[in-house]
């Protein structure tokens, strides 16, 4: 079902996935605590379009899969991920809104 108004707390679950995303690139440790909060994010996957849930999961499961590599690897390029996951939630944030 998809909505076009976000409810106050699906908008607090962006923005602390925004906030915890900033987190994560200056601070990597952060990284468990964005992923555990994606994850448990039900209101904010319930109030976006349902393509939009699957996108996150399989976000934070790459992501989580790149913290086991202390490089950067061609597979898992955890800016590049972080990168996505931005693109992710400047989209969400624009759909939220009920553009």
């Amino acid at each position: 079902m998809t909505t076009t108004h976000a409810t106050p707390t699906a908008q607090q679950q962006l923005t602390t996935l925004a906030d915890l995303l900033a987190a994560t690139r200056r601070e990597p440790l952060q990284l468990g605590r964005l992923c555990d909060h994606a994850r448990q994010a039900a209101d904010l996957q319930a109030a976006l379009p349902p393509r939009y849930a699957p996108v996150l999961l399989d976000l934070v499961d790459r992501l989580e899969s790149s913290a086991l590599f202390s490089e950067e690897s061609c597979s898992f390029s955890q800016k590049d991920l972080l990168d996505s996951l931005q693109l992710w939630t400047d989209k969400a944030r624009t759909v939220l809104a009920g553009g």
